[in-house]
């Protein structure tokens, strides 16, 4: 059995993918048509084509326009089934998808809570048909008002299938002005999982770490400062990490010069994970078999990675129960066949 064969039917548990981002190019077409949208290519060669980031402002021109193909819950629901799909066919077993609901708002006029009931509809049917589970990230938009970000944490803090409010988007324009947002769903009970070192460095994630997050998106940039590194790791805080991502966006240069390695030297806790996976040319399998390849990391380790992802989903005590045994034995089973395949 190849590397990429073993990483693509391995159990798998994921913490940090976006829905938008994870829309089809077939779909995003077939939805601008449908709904009248002008994106800047009309094939999926084309679609992909401008998908090929200069820079973090360019991704974020991408995001925002498919973003703009949504008008109806229709359409979400069928995003979020469409994923939901995909990540059966991967053998994920669990997902906690970001998504940014003030954007869909904003673009298409769809009230929270029609959102809500669309993306709720799909979450069960992936359970019940499909025998994967999700939950929701809300996240809040760096730059938006802190009124706006003050009504996602109500909506996030309120919602069923929702597990934690996020903050993402430019670094740059700041994370404490968000605090009261962050207080608010934390007196209710809901973590905070913020986007932090990617764009920038460790400030970011000092900035972050003030406000007691859960989990840190990305953190990669925390190698840049050893005493952060120590602190990440005694507090055990899971880093989740995208490989393909940061390489697409220009954090690091190349994939061979991505600090997951020293992350792992360190002790830190590391999750593996997609992103945006149609817009970076990835799934959560390719992420796996890449850092396999790059890395040498062997099947031990890829097995300590989905259960460091288990241990820091944000689920139920016996749904973490049932995820571990699943990986265990998903894990146990490629094992036993990779030895008869050798005796064969």
């Amino acid at each position: 059995m190849t590397p990429q064969e073993f990483c693509a039917r391995m159990p798998k548990v994921e913490l940090h993918v976006h829905l938008e981002g994870s829309i089809r190019p077939e779909t995003a077409l077939k939805l601008a048509a449908r709904n009248g949208v002008s994106l800047p290519a009309d094939t999926v060669e084309g679609l992909r084509e401008w998908c090929t980031f200069r820079d973090f402002p360019h991704f974020v021109e991408v995001y925002v326009a498919i973003s703009q193909c949504i008008k109806t819950p229709d359409d979400l629901e069928l995003i979020m089934r469409e994923f939901l799909e995909g990540q059966k066919v991967q053998n994920v077993l669990h997902s906690e998808v970001t998504y940014t609901a003030s954007t869909v708002e904003k673009y298409s006029g769809i009230a929270w809570e029609a959102q809500h009931a669309a993306l709720l509809r799909a979450v069960r049917w992936g359970e019940t048909e499909l025998g994967v589970t999700s939950g929701l990230i809300l996240d809040i938009v760096r730059g938006d008002p802190v009124e706006r970000a003050m009504e996602v944490a109500e909506w996030a803090s309120t919602s069923e299938g929702v597990l934690a409010l996020g903050l993402a988007g430019e670094e740059r324009l700041g994370t404490m002005p968000y605090a009261p947002a962050v207080a608010l769903a934390a007196e209710r009970g809901l973590p905070f999982v913020p986007h932090a070192g990617e764009t920038t460095g460790p400030e970011t994630i000092r900035e972050c770490l003030a406000l007691n997050p859960r989990r840190l998106g990305h953190g990669v940039r925390a190698t840049e400062d050893p005493r952060l590194i120590m602190d990440l790791r005694n507090q055990g805080i899971p880093l989740e990490v995208c490989p393909t991502s940061n390489v697409a966006l220009g954090v690091f240069p190349s994939l061979a010069e991505h600090p997951l390695p020293n992350l792992l030297d360190e002790g830190v806790m590391v999750t593996i994970n997609s992103d945006d996976p149609p817009l970076f040319g990835t799934t959560l399998s390719d992420e796996f078999a890449r850092c396999a390849e790059a890395f040498e990391l062997d099947e031990d380790i890829l097995y300590s990675l989905t259960m460091n992802a288990v241990n820091a989903a944000l689920v139920s005590d016996a749904r973490r129960v049932e995820l571990r045994t699943a990986v265990r034995e998903g894990f146990a089973e490629l094992a036993d066949e990779e030895e008869e395949d050798e005796e064969a």
